[in-house]
C-alpha cells in the first residue's frame, strides 16, 4: 500500500508523524577521491615548470642513462653466449629480442616523458587561450551593446 508523497503516516504505535526519506550514514568525505587522491588538483604555473624541469633534468638523462647502461651489458652476455665453432647457447638469442623489447620500452618511455614535459609547459597557454576565446565570443553575442 502506498501513499502520496508528504501524507502523514500512523505507525502501528498511533504516533502520527511525517513519511519522508531518511539516510542511515553521512559520507564522511563527500564529493572526495575515490581514491584517496589530493582534493587540490588545480596546480600554479610554477609547480608545472618545476615538474617539467624535473623531468628534463632529472627523469630523463637517469632513464636515457639506465637504458644505455643495459645495453653494454646485454651486448656482452649476447656475445658471451653465442655460437662459436658452430656451437652456442640458445640464450643468445633469447636475451638479443628481450633487449631490443627492452630498447622499445625504454624508447616509449622517453617519448611519454617528453610529451608530459611539453603539457605541463603548455597547459598555461592553452587554458589562458580557453579563457580569452570564450570571453571573446561572449563579449560579441552580448545584448546590452544594443542600449
Amino acid at each position: 500500500m502506498t501513499q502520496p508523497a508528504g501524507e502523514h503516516h500512523i505507525p502501528a504505535g498511533g504516533a502520527e508523524g511525517s513519511v519522508g526519506m531518511r539516510l542511515n550514514q553521512i559520507p564522511l568525505d563527500p564529493g572526495g577521491s575515490p581514491s584517496g587522491g589530493r582534493k587540490d588538483l588545480a596546480s600554479s604555473p610554477a609547480q608545472k615548470r618545476a615538474a617539467a624541469k624535473a623531468i628534463e633534468d632529472d627523469i630523463e638523462p637517469g632513464t636515457r642513462k639506465a637504458g644505455d647502461w643495459a645495453d653494454v651489458e646485454t651486448n656482452t652476455a649476447v656475445k658471451a653466449f653465442q655460437p662459436k665453432d658452430g656451437e652456442g647457447w640458445l640464450t643468445s638469442g633469447a636475451l638479443k629480442k628481450a633487449h631490443e623489447t627492452w630498447g622499445e620500452q625504454v624508447t616509449n618511455l622517453l617519448n611519454r616523458l617528453a610529451s608530459e614535459k611539453a603539457a605541463l609547459r603548455s597547459t598555461n597557454t592553452v587554458l589562458q587561450g580557453t579563457d580569452l576565446g570564450v570571453g571573446n565570443g561572449i563579449r560579441q553575442s552580448s545584448n546590452l551593446d544594443a542600449y
